[in-house]
């Protein structure tokens, strides 16, 4: 199994954050398969560099998800029924790699 997080953009018409019973019923089928390993909303924060440039954070990222899938065509899968995906938003997958 890999494991993959799904970075949720702010990009939906709706933005389909505040649909707390859709939010409820996706992640409970992703923790009835086995495969969800936690996630969040992401708040507002700072970028550091030690070189002291501070630019500015990344604002199209609103949360994440952190899934395990045999491949990314089922990671893929596993994003059917996010709320924000269903709004028309995006939601990136990436691989994580192993340390």
């Amino acid at each position: 199994m890999n494991d993959y997080i799904f970075l949720i953009h702010n990009d939906a018409a709706d933005d389909g954050l505040s649909r707390d019973d859709e939010w409820a019923a996706y992640i409970t089928k992703l923790q009835q398969s086995g495969v969800f390993q936690g996630g969040s909303a992401i708040g507002d924060g700072i970028c550091m560099s030690k070189a002291g440039t501070r630019p500015d954070i990344t604002t199209k990222l609103s949360g994440f998800i952190r899934v395990q899938a045999d491949s990314l065509s089922r990671a893929q899968e596993l994003v059917h029924g996010n709320p924000v995906f269903e709004a028309g938003g995006t939601v990136e997958i990436r691989e994580l790699p192993k340390t």
